[in-house]
């Protein structure tokens, strides 16, 4: 009986922990990058763990240019001149002050300041000291308190509490300052979140996004994440809002990948069935996702943050000439989910491109075959 147990264990741990993606023409492994079998990513063009941009989900050489500049002369004033002049209603405007807010956060918990040093993101404090009117730096400052209670304190506890609550009061002097601005709302939704809205407190907050920007897609993710069985939902909630968000995007929009975001958000811990990711849930939200990108304009800005939950779904459901062609795409920037939710998003995003390659040329696909 204890041979069976183990044997049995022995099974398990092979499905879970070393699963092996067969195709027609072969199975695909992973192995050790100096394996003779070892595809090479290198071959395509990719760019190598090392020098992947963990910071944002795709290019934005402005943004990149002016985060250097800030950090290396804790200069607010270039920082202030991007957000303003960066429409309200733009994805690209959300995205700036998560950039900006991020990185005053991380700057602050690797320097937290001591008596001979002062702690990091000082450029923001004095953005808000010298420009309280400034709408842009109230932003700012109302994600950098966000994301503070997330990377520094329990949910649940006094503490992180009392930063959402300062949080909260942030939004609300950020929206103060332009009224017409999806953003400090956009904001407040991480804060619903965190300090546990009732649907109808947090239906209140959305409907004021929706007179603002009602295509939002960073909006509707951030929504979503309310909507969802491990916050304050279901599965059938939040499979409900993505799926009537695609139902309603006008053409070209990114909502219609919407479902795809919500199957993520509710994957099993442990996929036992090698099938789950050909199942009809699955497919669908796929194909939606990709009738999406191909649809949207090329510049849209929340095209990357789609294009990499692909990869993730592609991969996993062995469909590696359509996941290299969304790597072309993506690779080189990996701020994204389903990557950044991982320790070191790199390594993760780099397992996956390798097996995606790995695939393409076990079925007959090189360097020479993929399109650019």
């Amino acid at each position: 009986m204890e041979i069976l147990w183990v044997l049995m264990a022995l099974i398990m741990i092979s499905i879970v922990l070393l699963p092996v993606l067969r195709r027609r023409k072969g199975a695909v492994g992973l192995v050790s990058p100096d394996h003779p079998d070892a595809a090479d990513p290198a071959n395509y063009g990719f760019v190598r763990e090392e020098e992947l941009d963990i910071r944002m989900p795709g290019p934005d050489q402005d943004l990149l240019d002016v985060l250097d500049l800030v950090q290396r002369t804790q200069d607010y004033r270039a920082a202030r001149q991007l957000l303003s002049g960066t429409d309200a209603g733009d994805e690209q405007r959300w995205q700036r002050v998560q950039a900006f807010a991020g990185a005053a956060s991380l700057e602050l918990r690797d320097r937290p300041g001591g008596v001979d040093e002062a702690p990091g993101g000082q450029w923001l404090r004095v953005w808000r000291a010298e420009q309280p009117k400034d709408a842009g730096g109230a932003a700012v400052h109302a994600e950098f308190l966000v994301q503070q209670a997330w990377r520094t304190a329990t949910p649940g506890t006094d503490e992180f509490r009392i930063i959402m609550e300062e949080a909260r009061a942030a939004c609300g002097d950020a929206a103060l300052l332009a009224p017409g601005d999806p953003v400090p709302y956009i904001i407040e939704l991480s804060v619903a979140r965190g300090l546990g809205y009732s649907q109808k407190e947090f239906e209140q907050v959305w409907l004021k996004i929706l007179d603002r920007a009602p295509t939002h897609m960073g909006a509707h993710l951030a929504a979503l994440q309310y909507w969802c069985e491990k916050w304050h939902g279901s599965r059938q909630l939040a499979y409900s809002f993505a799926e009537a968000a695609a139902a309603r995007a006008p053409q070209g929009s990114l909502l219609a990948a919407m479902p795809l975001f919500a199957v993520f958000e509710h994957l099993p811990d442990v996929t036992l069935v090698s099938s789950f990711y050909q199942t009809e849930v699955v497919t669908k939200a796929v194909h939606g996702a990709l009738h999406a990108v191909h649809a949207a304009r090329p510049d849209d800005p929340m095209q990357a943050h789609v294009r990499h939950l692909l990869v993730f779904f592609l991969v996993r459901s062995e469909r590696w000439a359509e996941a290299m062609d969304q790597l072309v795409r993506v690779d080189g920037h990996v701020g994204a989910l389903p990557w950044s939710l991982a320790d070191d998003p790199a390594a993760e995003f780099a397992v996956y491109r390798a097996l995606a390659v790995a695939g393409y040329e076990a079925n007959g696909g090189s360097p020479a075959t993929l399109p650019h």
